[in-house]
């Protein structure tokens, strides 16, 4: 059996989020909440002033039907006719004030909600997003920022609303006996305990059924985005991907229905109590009239309290039960907010040393919840100003290197040294500002050419010289020059007309890597969709960007890597050989090895070193 103390300990936890929520409204609308307040307060007094007005206007009726049709009594009925119809007026004109009110405040309610998910979003480790549970919570507090929040005043407003409303009415309602406003409490008793049962029931099946939910939306993404298409449309994936997703939202449909018609079942015998504990009231009342205890204008007041007081309660107690609904999902908000990262800012943080090289020493690490190393015993010096290129398998720990280099991650064992500090000491700030990085499968702003640029250094807005300067090294400049509005050009077909291959695209991302004057340039497959020609000439202008810099480079072309000033081969996660192009071939390990394939499919000319390149030319 659920006792009163059983419901009061499921209840606590979840209202006390009411006041936090409260608060983000109040910093995110001072002034509107203010205004909504005041409006609640007045749209709370209104229907007690319309039973009032009510109640004199009939005694004042019932008094000129007995006396006669006198001038006198004409006239005192026209100010309470007038006074109702100002006071409905009133209500009308207050209800659409209070639309603009909530309407406004909700906005501004909803944009500060989303600023703190996507802050919080950017603040948490990579970490995070290597885990399925973290998607379910970020997709749980993306939606309830959207609709909770104004669902939460929403019910607030009513709720302080018809409490206010239910009080004056109940002291209306108290002359004719301390039972009516105690009978009119107890009939709404049970369909707030349903109420709050199948709230309950509602969002633990919503809990439930989050990473379905997500796989919907993953579904309907696939289906419609451009990438997609040409692959699905090939092999006919189409049908299949929709009868997935048909069938996820067939069964999610049901189980909510289900719990509605239960729900809605419920509430339709709790219904039937009030409507038979209201009859017995007005029975009760009627009886009272005919033996003249009470007037025909207070049978008319009693009447309308009790209805409206019976309705007002039931409002209320609905209200209250949406309020603990919404502070349910509200907890999902401020469990994603309270996260915190893993990765610690130090304390003190320490400058990045000018000019310093870098040092892994004994780095093993695996990502979270996997139990495969992706480093295991991993050493490695770089020089600075020196340039070097980390060449193997596919799986074999490089990227990874980029990743603990920009510190998303932590070494599991070990550390990585820059200069005489190691990297867990340095400012995280510090530390990317003086990197610059091209990740392999870099993104696609569909924004201006110019913009896409620029991010490289979005801070301080760079000048077209910069701009052009940028895309010269990189190559970008000759696909510039192509589109019809050079850098205002809008790319891709999100928003704009220009879509770029994949070899451009990764010259515009080059050009924003560059543009940012970093002190440690890493580049992932920076030339692996540049033909051979392109990649000649390209490397003459990277050899001279990064000299005096420390530049490491991840690649599985050796014409690339044959340009560095010192190679590093992996495998599984260690080093397995280090040296020059030359040293390299003459070991006869590894690297020999797949130079020699590698260099079956080239042509002489792709072997031939590229000319010396100058930037100024």
């Amino acid at each position: 059996m659920i006792t009163p103390t059983h419901w009061l300990q499921r209840l606590a936890p979840s209202l006390a989020l009411v006041p936090w929520a409260l608060r983000l409204v109040w910093q995110s609308a001072r002034g509107w909440s203010l205004a909504w307040l005041s409006l609640v307060m007045v749209q709370g007094l209104l229907p007690v002033a319309q039973v009032y007005l009510t109640r004199d206007l009939v005694n004042l009726l019932v008094a000129v039907g007995q006396g006669g049709l006198e001038v006198g009594k004409l006239q005192a009925v026209a100010p309470l006719i007038g006074a109702l119809a100002l006071v409905l007026v009133a209500g009308q004109a207050l209800q659409g004030v209070m639309d603009w009110v909530r309407t406004s405040q909700g906005d501004l309610v909803q944009d500060h909600i989303m600023d703190l998910i996507h802050h919080q979003a950017n603040r948490l480790d990579l970490s995070f997003y290597d885990d399925p549970q973290y998607y379910d919570c970020l997709e749980r507090a993306r939606n309830e920022a959207i609709s909770r929040p104004l669902s939460l005043l929403e019910s607030l407003s009513s709720l302080l609303q018809s409490s206010l409303t239910l009080v004056a009415m109940a002291g209306i309602l108290l002359p004719f006996g301390a039972w009516v406003p105690l009978t009119l409490v107890l009939s709404t008793l049970p369909a707030f305990g349903f109420t709050l049962y199948y709230q309950r029931q509602r969002h633990s099946w919503q809990m439930r059924v989050t990473r379905q939910q997500r796989r919907v939306r993953y579904y309907e993404y696939f289906l419609t985005r451009r990438e997609n298409i040409p692959e699905i449309r090939i092999f006919n994936l189409s049908p299949y991907f929709r009868r997935i997703y048909q069938g996820l939202r067939r069964r999610l449909r049901q189980e909510q229905l289900g719990i509605i018609r239960q729900q809605a079942l419920a509430d339709l015998g709790a219904g039937v109590l009030a409507i038979a504990v209201s009859g017995g009231v007005m029975v009760a009342m009627i009886w009272r009239a005919l033996q003249g205890q009470v007037s025909l204008g207070d049978l008319t007041l009693l009447y309308q309290a009790f209805n409206q007081g019976q309705g007002l309660m039931k409002t209320l107690l609905s209200r209250a039960g949406q309020l603990y609904f919404n502070s349910l999902f509200i907890e999902n908000l401020k469990t994603f907010l309270d996260l915190t990262p893993v990765l610690v800012e130090p304390d003190p943080a320490l400058p990045l040393p000018v000019g310093a090289g870098l040092r892994f020493e004994q780095v093993s690490f695996r990502y979270p919840h996997s139990d495969r190393w992706a480093l295991r015993d991993f050493n490695l010096t770089i020089e600075p100003g020196q340039f070097v290129a980390i060449v193997g398998t596919n799986g074999a720990g490089k990227s990874t290197l980029m990743k603990l280099l920009c510190r998303f991650y932590d070494p599991t064992e070990g550390r990585i040294w820059v200069g005489d500090r190691a990297l867990t000491t340095l400012s995280q700030e510090a530390l990317r500002r003086a990197i610059t990085v091209l990740f392999q499968h870099p993104v696609q702003y569909a924004e201006t050419v110019g913009d896409n640029i620029a991010y490289g250094a979005w801070e301080t807005y760079p000048s077209p010289a910069d701009l052009a300067r940028a895309a010269a090294i990189s190559g970008a400049d000759r696909v510039i020059q192509r589109l019809p509005q050079g850098y205002d050009e809008v790319l891709g077909k999100f928003l704009g007309n220009s879509e770029l291959s994949t070899g451009e695209w990764q010259k515009v991302a080059l050009a924003r890597a560059f543009l940012r004057q970093a002190e440690i340039v890493l580049l992932d497959e920076p030339t692996s969709a540049m033909d051979s020609w392109a990649e000649i000439e390209w490397m003459g202008r990277f050899r001279q960007l990064v000299a005096g810099r420390i530049a490491i480079m991840i690649t599985h072309r050796f014409t690339t890597a044959m340009q560095a000033d010192r190679i590093y081969v992996m495998d599984q996660g260690t080093l397995v050989e280090a040296g020059t192009h030359a040293q390299l071939l003459a070991l006869g390990g590894r690297y020999a090895q797949s130079w020699q394939q590698q260099m079956a499919d080239q042509t002489p000319a792709s072997l031939t070193p590229p000319p010396p390149y100058s930037l100024t030319a």
